[in-house]
Parts: C-alpha cells; structure tokens; sequence
C-alpha cells in the first residue's frame, strides 16, 4: 500500500513539473492573433511609412500590429531612437518590464531536463522490482525472495490431501509440535529441523507442505531453489540469511524450498575449487539449519525428484533427517483424489471415480487434476449442464494419446498397413503370458501417432517377472512382424522404430541390471551415471570380453521373443487378417470385439460406433495406451501408462 502511494505521488509530480515547464514556456510569449517574426530594419521602414499602428516592448522583444490587423514580432537589438520613431509616427506605444524569475526557479529550470531522467527511472526501477530497496530492488540483491503468507491466509489442510496416507501420517506429528512444542520439549524430545519430501512431480509434495501450515495455523515461507544463486558471488549466502532472520521472527513458522536441487547437489563437482555461489549458497543453508545459534521453531520442508543428487551434509540427522516419500497414487488413493477435484464439478449420476481410478495407473494428482479439468471443458463444449462418465473418458483418451486428427488424409495403402501393424501388436499382447489384457486398438491418428494399441492394467504392478518382460518383448516385435509377413521384408516401414528401441533397452537393462540372465548371472553390469551430462549409464569397469558376452544375451532375449511373436501371428493369420478388416471398416475396435476375433468370431460393431458414425471426436470407452506409431519411425509418441514400458524400462518400486 505504502508502495503504491508512493509511485502515485512520483508519477503526480513529474506531470506537475511538465506542466509548469510548458506554462511558463508559453506564458511569457503575448500573442496577439497570429504574428510573424519580422526584421528589425523591415520594422523602422514600415514604423516610418506610417504601417505600423500599435506595438508592445516587453524586454528586447517588440509585438505589434499593422494598420490592416496583421500582428508581428521582432527583436529590438538596442536602438536609442526607436521610441522617437514610434512617436514621431502616431504609433501606440505599451511597454512591460521583463518578468523575473527567482533564482530557486533559475536552478530548478537549468537542472529540468537531468531532474526529469532521475525520476523517469526510478520510475521505472520501482515499476520493474517493486520498490528501491523493497524486495526484488535493485538494492535489495541479498534480500530473500521467499513469499509468506500468514496463518490466516494457508487455506489448505490435510483433508485437501488425497491418496498420500502414509506421507500424511509422516507429518503429522510436524503438525502436533507446532501446535503444541511443549509437549516434546518437557520430555527432551526435538522435532526434526527438517523434512525431505521425495516423489515425481506433480504427486502433492507442496500440497503437502502447505496443508502442514494450515493445520498448525503457523506462517509459511515460500521460495525456489533457483530464487537463492544469482551470477553475484554472495548473493545466494546473503539471501538464507535473510530468509532464516525472517523466519525467525515469526516462529514457529514453516519454511519450504521447492526444488532444493537447484542449490542442494553435492559440493566438489563446481569450477571454482568449491568457491562457486551456488556452493556458497548450500554451506549457508546447512549452517542456518544446524549452526551454533539454531533456529528453534524454523522448520524447514524441502522438496525434489531428485534426492540421490543432493550433497551428504544436507541429509545428516540434525538437518533435512526425515525423508517423507510422496510416490504415485494406488488405485484407492487416485479414487480419494478424484473425489476432491470433483468437489468443484456438477456431477451427473453416472459418473464412477472407482471406474476412472481402474483406468487411470501411473497418474499423479496433479494429472488427475487435469482430467477432471479436461471432462468439465468437454461438457462445455457440449452446452451441457453435468459432467458424465463419457466426458471424462473422453478426456482421459486426450491426456493419453492426444486430439484425434480428422483433418490428416491418409491413403488406403498407408491406412492398411497401420492396421495390419497394430493388430499384429494386439494379438501377441492377447496371446503371451501376463501381458496387460489389449483394451483398444485404434488406427485413428491421434496427436503424432497413425496408430495405437491400448492396454488395461487388471491392477497396478509394482514389480516385473521376467516372463512379463519376456511377453512385453514380443509384443512390441508384434507390429513390425506382421507388415514382413503381409507385405514383404521390403515394405517393412520405419513406424516400428521406437518398439525396437524400447525392446532393445528392456532386454539390455534385464541383462545389465536386472540380473535375469542365466549366463551372467545376478550382477550388474552398468549402472546409471548421475554425474554425466550425456545420462551414460555404461560402467567402464566392465572387460571387453563381458561387454560382448551381455551383447549376446541381449541379442539371445530378443531373437527368442521375435521367434515367438513370428510363431504367434503365423498360427493366428486368419485372425490377423479379421482383425485388420474390422480395423479399415471401424478405425478403432474395442475389448468386446478383440474378444470375438481372437476367437474366431464376427466382431461386430464397437459399442460407440453409432455416436462415433454421427461424427463425435472420440470414444467413449475407458482405455489406457501402451504403444504408438508413425511410419517416420523418428517421431513416434511413447503412451505408455504407469504400468507399461516407458522409455524402454519398466518402473520398479
């Protein structure tokens, strides 16, 4: 407020002092209707000719009229005669002394142009930082940048939290020390000065953060890991210790840095011998949190995806000591967080957050959040008063594979082979062991895919067996497969190279990692590198003899799988074939009709063909995506939910 006043009063005067220049500039200049500027020697030969019927001497400067109304101005240089000119000739003559200024005003007037510059930037410099030496002035560089908000001003509690019980029961004791501290301190208990939160993004971990502030009604401090390194050496220092005086004052408070990792990473691997700022920055941080002088009731919640990478010291018992992971919802968990982001959205009587939260594995709340976004922007797109179940299936088909493409022509050779290519994916995933059962194939472009074959988790999978694996490795063969053996080895097209790339890296990593060759038994051989800038993940301990031995077993993995899939599709022609035709006369065929067809029968038609026909942009059928497609082989979208393989390797917990 008192900001804003002051940038009031700044722009006030400076519109003041503009108007006053332009008065006075104008003000000393009597015009007499429009005048022309006329030379002294032309002015006493018509002042002689008798031309001339009135003038005004103000100074130097003559103003006068001539006997047909026209007015003019001239300078008079110092003539002694000219008053004997002007009364030898009737002139009229009127005369004012010259207006003199003060010299407060002769000061002010001179030093106008460089006054005018000082206040336009700061001006400026006050608009752009929000004050001088405010926060974020240009003299404030090691002020903190953290943003409080008071206990009255935290909305958020720990019922807003979903699908994190255990997280939630982690700080809640956090929550009962702040209410009450003496509670723990009579019994010579401390609180932990800080608490690591650990999880992907968009799982709830500043929710979390927030929703501890609120239930303890105590202030909170908001920053970024990246708010605290400037190119300024010191800078970053200064600013923890601001922000710790703060906190400070008003504790018990609670402060929270999001992406610690931006200053957190372990010290030793800077340019500058360890001298850099954002060193600096981390050795001020972990002397604020557990230094000589302390800081009782400052309790300090950080949060990263990224905890392997921040430095040892920051992790000690006495600073960030309790690590509170914040993973990815179960399927009850989703259920919890679709029930308070629908909350906020009119419901119509069929819409089932237990069904969504069964086709929904791998997303997080913020991505829940989202779908529950998207399901209420179709219904007003529809001019509907309520949200259906078939809104939100809409919106979970666009999350996963994106906006159908109506508009992209492709030729009936072209749309035949992305059939083939997805069915041969379909019926492998149908025909091996504990593949996730094929929910949908489409041949819809959809985003950067031609193509997709969708797969439902019956339940969320937390780990893998190596017959999994082995089933997804055949799978992904699937595609490519059938094209070879419908249209020849040399029309085999370039859509099948993420699969190859994703089946390669599984069988890699089951080898190297995973311990699931029996030639080189339970050890690993690579291992990821943190520290690289390139993400190699090679270990150079290993001989040259070892690496061409886990080349052979990867290679053994895959031919084995291609053989099965081969194998697969030869017994099951007819069906591919079926599967193909239902895929050109239908586009997308569900779960029902790939039942039928992989048992001989007639699919029939979708159960949404009839809404689709009429011209809706999507179905209406809960799916969830594992594979996708472009015959440019270098642009293919990777689909894949929770459970399904990302980027050539499965998520293990």
């Amino acid at each position: 407020m008192k900001n804003d006043m002051l940038k009031n009063i700044l722009i006030w005067t400076v519109v003041a002092t503009v108007m006053l220049s332009i008065f006075n500039h104008f003000s000393g200049q009597k015009l007499m209707g429009s005048s022309s500027q006329l030379a002294y020697s032309d002015f006493i030969d018509r002042v002689r000719d008798g031309s001339v019927s009135q003038v005004s001497i103000e100074g130097g400067t003559i103003h006068g009229v001539f006997t047909d109304g026209k007015a003019f101005t001239t300078y008079n240089p110092g003539d002694a005669g000219l008053m004997g000119d002007l009364l030898n000739n009737n002139v009229k003559v009127t005369a004012r002394p010259p207006e003199k200024q003060s010299l407060l005003m002769q000061i002010f007037i001179s030093w106008f142009p460089m006054l005018l510059l000082i206040a336009i930037w700061i001006f400026f410099m006050r608009s752009m930082s929000g004050g001088l030496g405010g926060k974020g002035g240009p003299m404030s560089f090691g002020k903190s940048k953290a943003r409080m908000l008071t206990d009255d001003q935290v909305k958020v509690t720990l019922e807003d939290v979903a699908g994190a019980d255990e997280a939630k029961e982690e700080v809640g004791e956090i929550v009962d020390f702040l209410r009450d501290p003496e509670k723990y301190q009579n019994l010579g208990g401390n609180i932990p000065r800080g608490v690591l939160m650990v999880g992907p993004p968009g799982t709830g971990k500043t929710l979390l953060a927030k929703a501890i502030a609120g239930e303890a009604k105590v202030p909170f401090f908001s920053i970024s890991g990246s708010d605290f390194v400037e190119m300024f050496v010191g800078v970053g220092a200064s600013r923890v210790r601001d922000m710790f005086e703060q906190a400070k004052a008003h504790s018990p408070c609670i402060i929270f840095i999001d992406e610690i990792d931006a200053v957190g990473r372990s010290r030793g691997a800077g340019m500058g011998g360890g001298n850099d700022e954002r060193e600096q920055t981390l050795n001020q941080m972990l002397v604020e949190m557990d230094g000589f002088e302390g800081s009782e009731g400052v309790i300090v919640i950080a949060a990263t995806n990224r905890a392997d990478v921040l430095d040892p010291a920051l992790l000690r018992p006495g600073r960030f000591d309790r690590q509170v992971t914040v993973g990815l919802p179960d399927v009850r968990g989703r259920e919890q967080i679709l029930k308070v982001h629908m909350r906020k959205v009119p419901l119509s009587d069929d819409v089932k957050p237990a069904l969504i939260a069964r086709g929904t594995p791998g997303f997080s709340g913020a991505d829940l959040a989202n779908l529950v976004n998207e399901a209420a922007l179709f219904a007003a797109r529809n001019n509907d008063r309520l949200v259906t179940q078939a809104h939100f299936e809409k919106a979970k088909d666009k999350i996963l594979m994106g906006v159908e493409r109506k508009s992209m022509v492709m030729s009936e050779e072209e749309k035949k082979l992305t059939a083939y290519h997805e069915a041969g994916h379909a019926i492998v995933g149908y025909s091996v062991p504990e593949h996730d059962p094929v929910y949908k194939v489409s041949i819809m472009p959809r985003g950067r895919a031609l193509g997709v074959t969708m797969y439902l988790p019956e339940e969320d999978s937390y780990s893998y067996s190596k017959r999994k694996l082995e089933s997804q490795l055949s799978s992904l063969y699937g595609g490519r497969i059938a094209e070879e053996m419908i249209f020849g080895a040399d029309a085999v097209t370039t859509g099948a190279s993420n699969d190859i790339m994703r089946a390669t890296q599984i069988a890699r990593n089951m080898v190297t990692k995973w311990g699931l060759s029996d030639k080189l038994g339970p050890l690993m051989y690579e291992e990821e590198d943190n520290g690289s800038l390139m993400g190699s993940s090679r270990n150079a301990n290993v001989s040259g003899e070892i690496s061409k031995e886990i080349d052979v077993e990867i290679r053994n993995f895959i031919d084995r799988n291609y053989q099965r899939a081969e194998q697969i599709l030869t017994d099951k022609i007819d069906v591919l074939h079926a599967m193909a035709d239902a895929l050109m006369q239908y586009e997308t065929i569900d779960s029902d009709q790939i039942k039928n067809l992989m048992e001989g029968k007639e699919p029939g038609e979708p159960k949404d063909w009839q809404e689709r026909s009429g011209g809706d942009d999507s179905s209406s059928t809960p799916v969830l995506s594992d594979e996708a497609e472009t015959p440019t082989g270098d642009t293919k979208t990777d689909l894949s939910s929770g459970d399904s393989v990302e980027g050539g390797e499965p998520k293990l917990h």
